[in-house]
């Protein structure tokens, strides 16, 4: 399935090469993430990445209700980035929560977060879905900058303040 064009990009679905190939990029950044934010030691992180990866898409690219895609852009012979979103349920009916984006470092800051998220914004309308949800790290403010700029409003904040011994 190819999704709907926005300024000659697109979403081409990943196939079982792709995927693995994606996942193993999308451990270790998890991982590194939840460590950055003070969420897990780096002892045994990317494993944990890993087991919340297999719990997620037990079937990978063919889990029921997930959508992997590749970001491609017509005028240019390389993948852009990656898109994982998922149909669910909130509290307040259909949704569409997006797992992941990244856009490749090279291809960054030419517009394609913002084309791709008004091309997964029109694949949740598509699924019946009545609102996209994500989430991003408080240490990620390029994303949240970006977010905010595309409509996104702040739903949860956690907060967390490392306690030192030397504090007790």
């Amino acid at each position: 399935m190819t999704s709907q064009d926005t300024d000659n990009i697109t979403l081409v679905e990943l196939d079982d090469a792709s995927y693995r190939e994606y996942r193993k990029h999308l451990v270790r950044d998890y991982a590194a993430d939840k460590v950055r934010a003070g969420a897990w030691s780096p002892a045994g992180a990317e494993g944990k990445a890993a087991k919340d990866v297999g719990v997620l898409l037990p079937e990978g690219p063919a889990t029921r209700n997930h959508f992997l895609y590749s970001i491609r852009d017509d005028s240019v012979p390389a993948e852009v980035g990656t898109v994982w979103f998922a149909l669910g349920h909130s509290g307040a009916g259909r949704s569409v929560w997006i797992y992941d984006i990244i856009i490749h470092e090279n291809f960054r800051r030419r517009g394609y977060a913002s084309r791709t998220l008004k091309l997964v914004e029109h694949e949740a309308g598509e699924l019946g879905a009545r609102s996209v949800e994500l989430h991003v790290f408080g240490h990620n403010q390029g994303a949240q900058a970006l977010y905010e700029k595309m409509g996104y409003s702040v739903t949860s904040i956690t907060m967390a303040k490392p306690i030192h011994t030397d504090q007790v």
